[in-house]
């Protein structure tokens, strides 16, 4: 027996801190919900991670942007409903005027109101959302993926609409014709318009639909990655806390064996 070298005092202290850093590396996974505390943990797995985390937030971002677009053609729909209200009455008050019983009074009344129309429908041209003119005939380049890839929105300039209106009135029968005929060539560019954004709504809405899938699958690999599974380490942090425990009972029975020695020398 030797007493000049306690051999099993430092084999106990070894497995003590070896114990002991397990211990502190299961508490923090636990107190963090991440098993890559350190990058030393899993450096690929967090370079990785770290590279989903980003892509995931890229498409979230896309995803703002689409929403927006939405609500771009949102508000050019509202507006143009109304146009296309307008358009309704002009071509209705285009009509009356062509009636040989109306006299020119009825004529001067059937054209003011067929003006304030227009007026209307020119005030409306200038609209803007945020800045961004609703009406031009400027296509809109959206984001759709966090690569970048665009979705060209086309324009709608209804200020060439609004301009063709302008030069009509309905003063006269013969001009009122020609404003139906106007009217009448206009309504149909609305309407194709307003298909035009019913398609474009439509397209944007699947894209961000799997935007969302994409982000939610993003986000799950990365989970994977980087996620603590807390009934694994909450196991393995009982584990070692016995372990640690059971190394400090031994290392405090291997420091009392030179002191049974020295009974022997007594």
């Amino acid at each position: 027996m030797i007493i000049n070298s306690n051999i099993a005092a430092q084999s106990s202290a070894n497995a003590l801190g070896a114990n002991q850093v397990a211990l502190s590396r299961s508490l923090a996974r636990l107190s963090s919900g991440s098993k890559i505390v350190n990058p030393s943990d899993d450096a690929g797995g967090l370079a990785v991670s770290l590279q989903l985390d980003a892509k995931a937030q890229r498409t979230d971002a896309a995803k703002s942007n689409i929403a927006n677009a939405i609500s771009f053609t949102q508000v050019q729909e509202g507006y143009l409903k109304k146009v296309g209200k307008a358009f309704d009455r002009m071509g209705e008050l285009a009509m009356l005027a062509q009636d040989v019983t109306k006299s020119a009074d009825d004529l001067t009344a059937y054209d003011a109101e067929f003006q304030k129309l227009g007026v209307f429908i020119t005030t409306t041209a200038t609209k803007d959302f945020n800045g961004t003119s609703l009406f031009s005939t400027t296509a809109l380049a959206i984001n759709t993926d966090e690569t970048g890839g665009i979705f060209s929105m086309a324009g709608m300039n209804l200020g060439t609409t609004a301009a063709a209106i302008a030069l009509t009135n309905i003063a006269s029968a013969a001009n009122a014709a020609t404003a139906l005929t106007t009217v009448k060539t206009e309504t149909t560019t609305l309407a194709t318009a307003r298909a035009n954004i019913g398609v474009d709504q439509m397209t944007l809405s699947y894209t961000s639909d799997q935007l969302t899938v994409s982000s939610e699958n993003l986000s799950a690999a990365s989970s994977m990655i980087k996620d603590v599974n807390v009934a694994t380490e909450s196991v393995a942090f009982a584990k070692h806390t016995m372990m640690v425990q059971s190394a400090t009972s031994m290392l405090a029975q291997a420091n009392q064996l030179p002191q049974s020695l020295m009974k022997l020398l007594g």
